[in-house]
């Protein structure tokens, strides 16, 4: 994973956004989470660094862009240390 590129179902997961990567999946395949603009709906959907990934949070959105991908799945501050917030 070190290439830039990783799965938005194992991103999502190692980010802490899911707690399961099932979870991850179904939130995916759900049609819930976009990336750069346009609406995700297969698991195996691959995130770059620098892509831009809106998902639902609360009864609205959270948008994050990815600073560099993970190699695992972290502690919630090194989760946190992998993208910047773009709140909308």
């Amino acid at each position: 994973m070190t290439n830039g590129a990783i799965r938005i179902d194992k991103l999502l997961w190692y980010l802490r956004f899911a707690k399961t990567r099932d979870v991850a999946q179904k939130m995916v395949m759900a049609g819930h989470i976009r990336v750069n603009g346009r609406r995700v709906e297969r698991a195996s959907h691959t995130v770059h660094v620098d892509d831009l990934i809106v998902l639902p949070w609360g009864s609205g959105a959270r948008a994050i862009r990815i600073s560099h991908i993970p190699t695992r799945r972290g502690p919630a501050i090194e989760a946190q240390s992998h993208y910047i917030g773009a709140d909308t």
